[in-house]
């Protein structure tokens, strides 16, 4: 299957093949695997994981999260391997079926199974979806999209193609007025390492690497 994408950009196209669904041009191809990050989850490295860190909820047995930026669900399979129930909203519809499908293939991988069981993906906007939710999460994560990653040399070339699709977020406030909105205990913000703040929120508390950095926002308690 080969379904051409953009606005009149035929080089970007989706191709389905035995292998799954890709997004393919410019001679590169992305492609959703989760497998790919099972050094990452294993228990004693995953609880070394940044996000892991920030999202953490003390006695919790059941904490639940919602990635308002699902982009690959990367970041998702961590909160979900770390026992987080996961609800991902991804709004590009392209983006989504990439997840989808990686969603499907990583539920038939045993290694994989449990976490992705615990990721459900919304393929919508989150802004409206964060409104509309059920009960308060215990964590909202936020990872709009770098302005400086487009042409990044630190980024892996593929994901150059993803650029094809999704802009940097152009709703900073309103996304984070949503996330607040929903109640969490937490919204947890993945920014540049020395990047400015998003909306100007000023965080409780930040966990920090050498390239990214997690801003973290307490909400006061009703």
């Amino acid at each position: 299957m080969t379904d051409s994408l953009g606005q009149g950009d035929a080089a970007v196209r989706l191709v389905r093949d035995e292998r799954g669904l890709a997004l393919v041009g410019d001679g590169m191809e992305l492609r959703g695997d989760f497998s790919r990050m099972l050094p990452r989850l294993r228990q004693g490295r995953l609880q070394q994981e940044l996000l892991v860190k920030a999202a953490r909820i003390k006695g919790a047995e059941a904490p639940t999260a919602v990635d308002c930026t699902a982009g690959l669900g990367e970041d998702s399979l961590l909160l979900a391997a770390a026992g987080f129930a996961v609800t991902l909203f991804e709004r590009d519809q392209t983006i989504a079926a990439l997840l989808a499908d990686a969603l499907e293939r990583a539920a038939a991988d045993p290694r994989l199974a449990e976490a992705v069981g615990r990721m459900t993906l919304v393929a919508g906007n989150s802004i409206a979806g964060l409104a509309v939710l059920p009960e308060p999460p215990d964590v909202v994560y936020l990872d709009p999209m770098f302005p400086a990653r487009t042409k990044s040399a630190a980024v892996k070339k593929k994901f150059q193609l993803l650029h094809h699709l999704e802009q940097p977020c152009e709703e900073e406030e309103a996304l984070v007025a949503a996330a607040l909105a929903a109640q969490p205990r937490k919204v947890v913000i993945k920014r540049p390492a020395k990047g400015a703040l998003l909306a100007g929120m000023k965080p409780s508390y930040s966990v920090a690497g050498k390239a990214v950095r997690y801003d973290v926002l307490v909400p006061p308690r009703p």
